[in-house]
């Protein structure tokens, strides 16, 4: 569910992109107006605007918001102007040959993404940048935590919701005997089936898994593995058990303590306000006790707060 609010009565991709010149003409650019009407458009309306503005100004838009912004407000504009799968390849690329890099963050892209956007986002990927992505992971990454990843972007994974009860209890019963019932751990037995089965299936398992042996398959995934590693799993065990309240949980993180991870949190809001943001919401108020914006608007600040705020919509 899109948390995204736009217009009932909308105007026109060409006057948007006339605003947005105006915003940047003359001394200083005025980014209330920028966020006010990028904030409010949709996917395909976006892309629109950015058609426009290159036909009647001879100037590509995304190079005029690089340059007319700046800090916080800045790195999720240019991030929300992207079509969802060109933001996929654009944050995995910066967070894996950046000056600093960032395995986390390109993990839990990659690890809470549906093989039909992972396939997606890989082509663009290749595309924009002109090397593979698995080359990137490649290089990266390293272990048990690169063979996950690799394993996870190449093999096709069904995405429907049947499941098959027998399997179930069988990838139930391997992963107990590859972790909590030996000694060391069979990595191979947690790569194979967390890369190869399907969340539907993933989400059955841990369910068989907690009734038979008595303990959650997430604290078997903790006590057993670390690192990289250890959060690719994760993330992709919580994405198929409950992705609302798996982002809920990284935003809450990202805003906790000293100081804001404003990364994360510009990456979570704008990556899932038109997929799943509204759901996250839900789930942030269920297990924190306080709303998503409220939280946003006590950690954040100016411009950047504006942007976050009307991506999230309504507060409730």
């Amino acid at each position: 569910m899109s948390s995204v609010t736009v217009p009932p009565v909308l105007t026109s991709p060409r006057d948007d992109a006339i605003q947005l010149y105006r915003a940047f003409k003359g001394l200083g650019c005025d980014t209330a107006a920028v966020v006010h009407i990028l904030a409010h458009r949709d996917v395909t309306q976006r892309g629109l605007i950015q058609q426009e503005y290159r036909a009647m100004y001879s100037e590509d838009l995304v190079k005029r918001l690089s340059s007319e912004l700046s800090g916080n407000v800045k790195r999720a504009v240019l991030l929300w102007v992207q079509d969802p799968a060109g933001r996929d390849a654009s944050i995995v690329r910066q967070a894996l040959s950046g000056n600093v890099v960032d395995l986390k963050a390109a993990t839990e892209v990659i690890c809470s993404r549906t093989p039909s956007q992972i396939q997606h986002f890989k082509q663009l990927y290749f595309a924009m940048f002109g090397v593979y992505l698995e080359q990137d992971i490649e290089y990266q990454a390293s272990g048990d935590h690169k063979k996950l990843l690799l394993a996870y972007v190449t093999v096709p994974r069904y995405e429907g919701p049947e499941v098959d009860r027998a399997m179930v209890e069988k990838d139930a019963k391997a992963l107990y005997k590859a972790g909590e019932k030996k000694l060391g751990t069979d990595e191979n037995t947690f790569i194979r089936i967390f890369s190869e089965k399907s969340r539907a299936h993933l989400a059955a398992v841990s369910t068989a898994y907690h009734s038979v042996y008595g303990n959650s398959l997430q604290k078997a995934v903790k006590s057993e593995t670390s690192g990289h590693f250890e959060f690719a799993l994760l993330t992709i065990l919580q994405s198929a058990e409950n992705s609302g309240k798996y982002f809920a949980k990284v935003l809450h993180k990202a805003m906790k303590g000293l100081g804001t991870d404003d990364t994360t949190l510009t990456r979570i809001i704008v990556t899932r306000a038109e997929i799943d943001l509204q759901y996250i919401k839900q789930e942030y108020r269920k297990k924190y006790g306080k709303t998503l914006n409220d939280a946003v608007h006590s950690e954040t600040s100016g411009h950047y707060k504006a942007f976050l705020l009307a991506l999230l919509g309504p507060n409730h």
